[in-house]
């Protein structure tokens, strides 16, 4: 049996600027479909069957995603974010939260929506047995614009830096994570960062500090959907991988 993916589409999408207003930047169209279906596409190639989207900026627009496609991926479920854990806190652990009693007692995925990920690197998260949990990385030119992740010789992971302006490394995060249900008790302890967020990453650094985090980096290609122009790249993605 194959780990459910919960897929983090919360979020409000400000980088997109007026294309995000009166629709969620997961459902921007690239090449007639929504980007959304992409992910979800390759999610189920790499064999999963339980998906789990977590949504609450203009979350009835995702109700109407699921409708249309539903056939497609059958194993498709709604959290609204909102309902389950309130509006009071903002930030990437919320999703995590929302999905607390949810995904049972084994491991899980967890990976954002505006993301896209090959089919091989799902596959390679998807086939983690151990009780380590796991860190999606790869490489830019520009990391301060992203958390980077700073490890040690052995892979693991020391800690994440969020986006600061003088990153020791330009190995970041690449939103996809491979988590056991002690993630959760990590959760637990985290605060307000100065970002005013509840932050994953804080989560994941308190687990790094016992030693519990690895590192995977991506063998393929990775998108950030996150800005007009990436329109543009999510087309050269889909152009040149879908259906491979």
């Amino acid at each position: 049996m194959f780990p459910p993916v919960v897929i983090a589409a919360a979020g409000r999408g400000t980088r997109m600027k007026e294309l995000s207003t009166e629709k969620p930047k997961h459902l921007i169209e690239v090449n007639g479909k929504p980007f959304l279906y992409y992910l979800l596409f390759h999610i189920q190639r790499a064999g999963f069957r339980r998906i789990i989207i977590i949504t609450g900026h203009l979350a009835e627009q995702f109700d109407s995603f699921a409708a249309q496609y539903r056939t497609e991926f059958p194993g498709l479920e709604l959290v609204n974010q909102y309902a389950a854990v309130g509006q009071e806190r903002y930030g990437s652990l919320l999703p995590l939260l929302a999905v607390r009693n949810l995904v049972g007692p084994e491991p899980f995925l967890v990976a954002n929506g505006d993301h896209l990920y090959s089919v091989r690197d799902l596959s390679t998260f998807r086939d983690l047995h151990d009780d380590y949990h796991y860190v999606a990385a790869t490489t830019v030119a520009d990391p301060t614009k992203f958390g980077t992740l700073v490890t040690n010789s052995d892979q693991l992971l020391v800690r994440v830096d969020e986006k600061v302006s003088q990153p020791v490394t330009n190995l970041i995060n690449a939103g996809l994570y491979r988590f056991t249900p002690e993630v959760f008790t990590a959760a637990d302890t985290v605060e307000l960062s100065p970002r005013g967020e509840y932050e994953i990453t804080d989560a994941i650094t308190r687990l790094a500090e016992e030693r519990k985090v690895k590192v995977v980096p991506l063998q393929d290609y990775w998108l950030d959907f996150g800005r007009p122009q990436d329109i543009a790249s999510a087309e050269e993605i889909v152009n040149n991988h879908y259906q491979t």
